[in-house]
């Protein structure tokens, strides 16, 4: 009893330390760098999935500074190689304030005067100035260089002071020194990347000393109007097609014709201006691709800001509540011997469903990442099933060693499947037939012959019988000397146990006669079959049991077998020859007065059927 109470404690203490080391895993800090891979990896296709059924509004347009536009040939006449005068940029602007354009975005560097045309930044500077619109320059944090004192620049850049701002708070910056400090009504442009190096969010500001910097879109956002919230940064929802792109040439060949129409294309737009070309190198990569150009960053920014689209992420309480009824669901669902695919099934519904719900809340612009507690029970799917398979593999074995010296292999197998090592260990009264068989004279053959001689014929005979039971479904009891001793009937259960004893009887008798043949010397045996209750199982000490057969039934058995000598090779009991009903012709030998037993018993010698 004791040692199965402790059996009983490691399997349940199994199912609760896989579930709580799996949890600890996914709480351990060190670990959360994977978690967030794996919540990455499996949000970015979702995201990249959901895209596809969004259409960029028409509110931002891209001008593009593209490879056709770097190599048009009117672009080189006019403006010679890149980069190109500042007065271009100038000129277009001008167009744009003609077009109605809303605002103007710049995602190009102007940090450093052009010395050798200085007309040209001054015409740059002049057009900026006279605009009608807002026209936004961009500056960049750098890792390293000059720093600049964040309380010394102009407050035309945004750059503002908390309540707590450090007075003398440095950064290294490239601002658009290109032009005059009074026309820097800038924003960052920084794009900053996950640890896996893909970027997934953008920045709306960012606090350095208490300084509050703000980037080109939130201050462009916030200055149009829009509804900026007021946290650093916003996780972008992307659109799977680009927005709309105008080559740079197009515009600004146009801008220098006669033609004063208003282009519907511009008119009430954000127009952001930058570089597509691959050899200006502003790509990144996102989860919709591995070069995304940062004006397409930028205008998604811009878009969701304005929509209110972007995405809000879902509180992590839900997938700590997925990962704990995963986890735990999958270790009560082994626990209670559920089948190990109805466990993965229910576990592939849940995951299915995760998934599909995380997909369907985008449409709400609602972030949800469920992979990491999808992750972790899936680990636990495969932690219980390894636990269950060792566990089944384990009792299989703990069942063969039992049975394998009783039964024939076959039979072993289908106990495996029916986990009879439990109940064949507690045993049980069951209805079985039993087999007794000697040698007769077997004192007088080892008398006669050595005993190397005596143990080959011992062997080579036993070979020959217990194929016999075996083939017949019966269990090996034990070898008592020269004697042999099965049953039919357990463990497992024979409804017709009776005809298979008496089949196997008349199978090791012709096995014999087949035998005899071979040896120089008589040799002869006796069978006894009797069919009746006695208890089955492992009975013995801890460090020798023997499944066995125990009680009258077994007595009455060995009885009838000393009865053969002179009679008949093969006897079986009434109680057989009733349980056999016509499968066999009996003859009757009369009744005999057996030890043990007030009445006599009749006895029946069983032939095989001649018609």
């Amino acid at each position: 009893m004791r040692d199965q109470r402790l059996a009983d404690f490691r399997r349940n203490f199994s199912w609760i330390l896989i579930p709580v080391v799996l949890l600890a895993i996914g709480a351990f800090r060190p670990w959360h760098g994977l978690w967030s891979r794996i919540d990455h990896l499996g949000g970015d296709a979702l995201l990249a999935l959901h895209a596809q059924h969004r259409l960029p509004p028409q509110d931002v347009v891209l001008i593009d500074i593209d490879q056709a536009s770097l190599d048009h040939p009117q672009m080189l006449e006019l403006a010679g190689n890149w980069p190109w005068p500042r007065l271009v940029h100038g000129e277009l602007v001008s167009y744009l304030a003609q077009q109605q354009a809303r605002a103007v975005l710049f995602d190009v560097m102007f940090s450093e005067p052009d010395v050798f045309r200085t007309e040209s930044d001054a015409a740059f500077a002049s057009a900026i100035k006279n605009s009608p619109i807002p026209v936004y320059l961009p500056f960049v944090v750098a890792a390293d260089g000059a720093a600049s004192r964040l309380a010394d620049l102009p407050p035309v850049m945004g750059i503002a002071p908390g309540a707590n701002a450090a007075p003398d708070a440095r950064l290294p910056l490239l601002a658009p020194k290109a032009l005059p400090p009074e026309l820097w009504r800038t924003g960052m442009i920084n794009f900053n990347e996950d640890d896996d190096q893909r970027g997934r969010r953008l920045e709306l500001f960012r606090e350095y000393q208490g300084w509050r910097l703000p980037h080109m879109v939130g201050r462009t956002a916030h200055e149009l109007g829009m509804v900026v919230p007021d946290q650093p940064s916003i996780p972008l929802h992307w659109y799977a097609k680009p927005f709309l792109h105008i080559p740079y040439h197009t515009l600004y060949l146009k801008s220098l014709s006669s033609d004063t129409g208003v282009d519907a294309r511009l008119a009430g737009k954000i127009i952001i201006v930058g570089s597509t070309a691959p050899g200006l190198g502003d790509f990144h990569p996102t989860p919709m691709d591995a070069r995304t150009p940062g004006p397409e960053i930028m205008a998604t920014a811009l878009a969701n800001l304005k929509h209110q689209d972007w995405l809000r992420p879902v509180s992590n309480i839900w997938s700590i509540l997925l990962a704990t009824l995963m986890v735990f669901g999958t270790a009560l669902g082994y626990q209670r011997g559920r089948h190990p695919s109805l466990i993965l099934a229910i576990a592939v519904a849940i995951t299915v469903m995760a998934v599909v719900a995380a997909y369907l809340l985008l449409d709400r612009n609602l972030q949800w990442l469920p992979f990491s507690a999808l992750a972790l029970g899936w680990l636990a799917q495969i932690g219980h099933g390894a636990a269950a398979y060792l566990r089944e593999r384990r009792r299989r074995k703990e069942t063969t060693d039992l049975f394998g010296r009783f039964l024939d292999p076959n039979v072993v197998r289908q106990l495996t499947d029916l986990n009879a090592s439990a109940e064949a260990r507690v045993g049980r009264t069951q209805q079985i037939t039993i087999l007794f068989s000697d040698i007769r004279g077997f004192t007088t053959l080892s008398e006669t012959h050595r005993a190397e001689e005596i143990v080959e014929l011992l062997n080579r005979y036993f070979d020959l019988q217990v194929e016999a039971i075996f083939d017949h479904g019966g269990t090996l009891d034990k070898f008592i000397g020269d004697a042999i001793m099965a049953f039919w009937g357990a463990p497992v259960e024979m409804p017709d146990h009776a005809v298979a004893a008496v089949e196997a009887a008349l199978v090791m008798s012709d096995r014999l006669e087949a035998f005899r043949k071979e040896l120089a010397f008589p040799f002869e045996i006796g069978i006894g079959i009797h069919t009746g209750e006695a208890v089955v199982g492992f009975i013995g000490a801890k460090k020798r049991l023997d499944y066995t057969a125990i009680g009258d039934t077994v007595n009455l058995g060995s009885r009838i077998e000393g009865k053969t000598a002179g009679i008949s090779r093969i006897l079986v009991s009434e109680s057989t020859r009733e349980a056999c009903g016509e499968r066999f012709e009996f003859i009757y030998h009369g009744e005999f007065a057996v030890k043990g037993r007030s009445q006599p018993v009749k006895l029946y010698e069983p032939r095989r059927q001649t018609s």
